[in-house]
């Protein structure tokens, strides 16, 4: 399922100094032209944001100058002709306009841990972006990074070198979550160590230069409750502003208060989702990104995870539920005859048993690929968010008594469930297992083990969906969290098939002139579930009833409980290799990605046969498109049995019938092959052999498997490999073994 792209290897980068890359060499031997590895070059050289690209065959080079300042474009050059280190950064500040105070921001160094983490590329870029556009001068700065890239690190990196380079001295680290504070406080940020504070309890202490606060700890409604007044208009240098799709992309907005009364410091801007509507624009304030790694760019470089789609349609949500007359719902009240259909499912109407159906498919799913996979649940409200938590507590018993933290609603009216939100999103942490919602994790949240993401709320915005989306792209290889599943029950993920899921922001914002400050719908402290220091609305009459003129009641949602609910179809869609969902099935997709490369079994057979690593076919599959893992899990469930690549290719490609791994040890072990070796060296073998129908053919393959249980028991790898004349013998003995597997 891992279907991430691998990744690419310059031959050489040249640094002015750490993380400022200038010149890249692409290295051929001899045999080659000396201008061979240009294009590969340049294309790397695009990606990295590096202006001078070399080629070399060892008995020259290709200079190809992207500033424009050279006397021309390519130029062959010798060794001894090769440009001095000073040279090359003196055409590179050319190339820039840098005068001497940007020189100096420029040059200022990223912060060194000490322990050898280094940004990633795409960071570094935005990093080098950022700070050359401040210390040029330029005041509203934005950058688009996909969630899950880094966006916090990065921003601390561009502050850290804008601080000590003095180019500015006092900054506002702006969010509108007391989560992504605490975070941004105590990880990326701590570096800052005494110089830094967090603005709490309208408390205001002016000896600090960098400043982290929520946007709620320095406005209120009441003028005196705008604390950030306290502050003179041109104290801060530098404000940083965290999501800023949310509210200071409105101009109306409690957020755009603040930035406008700090109007003279730099604003730079922090999204995966830039906003563009009508009413709404980011790139109107903040104006182009200078940087922007996608979410598409995330996943073929490896960086994100990718994503398969389980879409379930229920037959009221496809065909709408008309009540017959008089129908009276749960609490005795007659519901409005109308027909009534997603756009009504738990906000105006309740269908009960179609709750439990999304519980029960949720734990089905859970149930078979692992009960204790994060999984956050995305409901309409608190109080959908409330039922949905019901119905899973009685659909897993077991789990629940196990631990009754095992699903937890986090929403923001209760305490203990955000209590609870730092131990789901913390890896070492086995619950909650699943989480209920509204609002409150849609973004910000780092669940970097989150492999479930449910929505059953209707979802509309493109930018709330791609925060959504953001929960599962994280990885963590240490908890074997490569891809996520999507499961859909209210048509949200047709959202993957517009041009603007993952496309550049383009801006249709009318500016409307002077409004009132409404705070936008999205923006946190205006009522529902929000995760902000706002107020929360909850009805504090029973579930669905309020007061109306005169003292009478009246429900505002019907709530049914005997009508039924049932599956009308299923369908599971894959993360493909252009970024777009695969909509037909996997079987024929498959079919397609390998007859892409064999045009018959012959074909696919000789080259398997020739490999001298069977992994290296299965790479070249997966190139192709190919995605082992859920192809396997398909294929296994209908068959009942455990089959390899050969197999699986065999089979869905080829319409052959596939042999079980067990059934090829088997055949194995009939012919006797182990007679001409001795018993340490057949115990070795048997062990793989084990091992093979356990795990498949690659891992076999790898001698690392020496030092694994089982074969770990029967002596170190030097003791291993020596009944077969050491390393070379042995490697020779497994693909002996391979030979008899598909023979």
């Amino acid at each position: 399922m891992h279907t991430r792209g691998e990744a690419r290897r310059a031959d050489y980068i040249l640094y002015q100094q750490n993380n400022l890359p200038i010149a890249l060499i692409e290295a051929k031997d001899n045999n080659h032209r000396v201008g061979d590895g240009m294009q590969q070059a340049l294309d790397y050289a695009e990606t990295l944001d590096i202006p001078f690209v070399f080629s070399s065959n060892g008995d020259g080079f290709l200079f190809h100058d992207r500033t424009g300042t050279g006397a021309a474009v390519e130029t062959e050059i010798s060794l001894n002709k090769f440009p001095s280190p000073t040279d090359l950064w003196q055409r590179y500040c050319q190339w820039k306009g840098y005068a001497d105070e940007v020189k100096a921001a420029v040059e200022t160094p990223y912060y060194d841990d000490g322990l050898g983490r280094t940004p990633r590329y795409y960071q570094t870029n935005a990093i080098n972006r950022a700070v050359e556009a401040v210390a040029k001068g330029q005041q509203r700065i934005l950058l688009v990074m996909a969630t899950g890239t880094g966006k916090t690190y990065t921003a601390f990196q561009i502050i850290w070198r804008l601080w000590k380079s003095r180019r500015k001295r006092r900054i506002l680290f702006l969010t509108d979550r007391n989560i992504l504070v605490d975070q941004t406080k105590n990880n990326d940020f701590k570096p800052f160590g005494a110089a830094m504070t967090k603005i709490a309890k309208r408390q205001v202490n002016k000896a600090f230069e960098i400043y982290l606060s929520l946007y709620q700890a320095v406005t209120g409604s009441e003028e005196e409750k705008n604390i950030y007044k306290q502050f003179s208009p041109d104290f801060f240098d530098l404000i940083v502003i965290d999501e800023c799709h949310r509210g200071s992309a409105a101009e109306n907005s409690a957020w755009r208060d603040i930035l406008d009364y700090f109007s003279s410091a730099t604003h730079i801007g922090l999204t995966a989702t830039p906003k563009e509507t009508k009413d709404v624009s980011t790139t109107y304030y903040f104006g182009d990104p200078i940087y922007t790694y996608s979410l598409k760019q995330g996943i073929e470089d490896g960086f994100l995870a990718p994503y398969k789609v389980v879409r379930i349609d229920f037959d009221k949500d496809v065909q709408g539920y008309r009540p017959e007359k008089g129908k009276l719902d749960k609490f005795g009240y007659e519901v409005e005859d109308r027909i009534y259909n997603t756009k009504d499912f738990d906000r105006k109407l309740v269908l009960e048993q179609r709750t439990e159906q999304v519980a029960r498919k949720i734990t089905q799913f859970l149930e078979a690929t692992g009960p204790f996979q994060k999984t956050i649940v995305f409901c309409d409200n608190i109080d959908h968010a409330e039922r949905m938590r019901q119905a899973l507590v009685n659909l897993n018993p077991e789990r629940v008594r196990e631990n009754r933290k095992y699903i937890m609603r986090i929403t923001g009216d209760e305490d203990e469930g955000k209590a609870e939100l730092d131990n789901f999103i913390d890896p070492e942490s086995r619950y909650p297992v699943i989480a209920p919602t509204s609002k409150l994790m849609s973004s910000g949240v780092d669940a970097q083990t989150c492999k479930l993401i449910v929505l059953d709320q209707r979802i509309q915005s493109m930018t709330e969906f791609k925060q959504i989306i953001g929960r599962g792209t994280r990885i963590n290889e240490d908890y074997d969290k490569y891809w996520f599943t999507i499961m859909d029950f209210k048509k949200a993920t047709e959202l993957f098939a517009d041009p603007d899921f993952d496309g550049d922001p383009v801006q249709i914002f009318e500016p409307k002139g002077n409004e009132p400050p409404v705070p936008p719908e999205d923006e946190p402290g205006t009522g529902g579930d929000n995760g902000g220091d706002g107020s929360i609305i909850v009805d504090p009459l029973p579930p669905g009833i309020t007061t109306g003129p005169g003292g009478t009641t009246k429900p505002t949602k019907f709530v049914i409980n005997d009508v039924d609910v049932y599956v009308l179809a299923e369908r599971v869609q894959f993360y493909g290799p252009d970024g777009k969902l695969i909509t037909e099935s996997l079987k024929d997709y498959t079919r397609a990605c390998v007859r892409k490369q064999f045009a018959t079994m012959n074909d696919f057979i000789r080259r398997w046969s020739a490999a001298e690593r069977k992994k290296a076919v299965i790479d070249e599959l997966a190139a192709q498109g190919v995605m082992w893992e859920p192809l396997a899990q398909e294929v296994e469930k209908k068959l009942g049995k455990r089959v390899d690549a050969f197999d699986l290719i065999c089979h869905v490609a080829f319409d052959q019938p596939p042999l079980s791994r067990r059934e090829r040890v088997d055949n194995v072990k009939k012919r006797n092959y182990f007679a001409k070796y001795g018993e340490p060296a057949r115990k070795v073998l048997e062990a793989l052999l084990d091992k093979y129908a356990d795990t498949g053919i690659e891992h076999i393959e790898d001698i690392k498997i020496l030092q694994i249980d089982p074969l770990s028991r029967l002596g170190t790898p030097p003791e291993l490999v020596k009944p077969f004349g050491g390393r070379d013998g042995y490697i020779k003995a497994v693909q002996e073994l391979e030979g008899e597997l598909y023979g």
